[in-house]
């Protein structure tokens, strides 16, 4: 009997041991894959304000997201069955940035696109508007030569020295006549507070004029703050967690339907994507078959597509059988055109 009891106990450990690797396998086992699915709509208006405004919105403007996680063995296995589910590889996604790099970057990319939308309402709009350079961004580190200090991906960079550095320009100034191996005290701004760090500097290569000269080893961009004459039009975005260049239409659409008389959106729901520039041109994204999915989930009745991703936005509309109208636009005149043709939703 005691022979039994033993071979039932080690049988019943066995088949504990087995069970905690297959799960650690299915669920904790990293993969080299990336699963990317329908993200959200959100409505744009709660995102941006200008401060004396036209408010008047009986319907919505949104803009759409790709939500993409790190798949785990389970989560491959289940996506194969979810006609929404796109898999990829991790590298295709990151091009050799590490994580903190390519979230800097996607950071970047917002708040880029969110001064070209604020530019190009303007221009739209006949306000008159000057740049002024708040502030210096990292969104990467240089491979060759690496940065040598304490300086992320994601840091502020507020000023040499003591010196502020608003802008590229006055940065270089700084650093003009040190050499490399010299090392100077950067003023950052890291996860909202402000630190001092001793950095090292390097030798780069003059992007423009091909020279040598010491720098910081990062990939920086300048913040910028657009600032109309008439304080009035003075437009706030509120911070987001969402990142990346394509919410620059809707953006735009939003804020000329705040600086104008009248709304816009004469009550329906519109939805869309893609990039947009001083001038007020449309360009193609990424993830446009799920940000198509998205939409229709919240019940758009329009979606603006860059005209370069029309194709595959129509195919992904045909096959989920959507009623959304897919409006295919090359710049933001087109999509100001297609909104006067609306009737007044009651």
């Amino acid at each position: 009997m005691n022979r039994i009891r033993k071979s039932g106990g080690f049988k019943a450990s066995i088949f504990v041991i087995v069970v905690a690797l297959i799960l650690y396998v299915a669920v904790y086992m990293p993969t080299p894959y990336i699963i990317y699915l329908p993200g959200s709509a959100d409505e744009i208006k709660p995102m941006v304000t200008v401060k004396v405004g036209d408010k008047e919105e009986n319907g919505v403007f949104m803009m759409t997201t790709v939500s993409a996680t790190y798949a785990n063995v389970f989560l491959l296995g289940t996506s194969l069955f979810n006609r929404n589910a796109q898999i990829d590889k991790k590298e295709d996604r990151l091009r050799g940035k590490s994580e903190a790099e390519y979230s800097a970057e996607q950071v970047w990319f917002m708040s880029d696109s969110q001064s070209s939308a604020m530019e190009a309402a303007y221009e739209k709009a006949g306000i008159k508007y000057s740049i002024v350079p708040e502030h210096i961004f990292v969104f990467g580190l240089s491979q060759d030569p690496k940065p040598q200090g304490d300086i992320m991906p994601g840091d502020t960079i507020l000023g040499v020295d003591g010196t502020a550095t608003p802008d590229n320009t006055i940065l270089s100034a700084q650093l003009k006549g040190r050499k490399p191996g010299d090392t100077v005290e950067m003023q950052l701004e890291r996860g909202g507070e402000t630190i001092s760090r001793e950095v090292q500097l390097v030798e780069v290569t003059d992007n423009k004029t091909g020279e040598k000269r010491p720098g910081l080893g990062v990939m920086i961009g300048t913040v910028q703050k657009v600032k109309p004459e008439d304080p009035d039009k003075q437009i706030t975005f509120t911070s987001t967690q969402v990142g990346g260049p394509s919410a620059g239409l809707m953006f735009t659409l939003e804020i000329y339907n705040q600086l104008t008389s009248g709304d816009l959106t004469k009550g329906h729901r519109i939805a869309g994507t893609g990039t947009i520039t001083k001038d007020g041109t449309v360009g193609p994204i990424g993830g446009v078959i799920h940000k198509i999915v998205a939409a229709d989930r919240k019940d758009a009745e329009i979606f603006f597509v860059p005209k370069d991703n029309y194709k595959e936005a129509e195919a992904k509309a045909k096959q989920i059988d959507t009623k959304m109208k897919l409006v295919p636009v090359s710049n933001v005149d087109d999509a100001l055109a297609y909104l006067k043709t609306l009737s007044v939703k009651s």
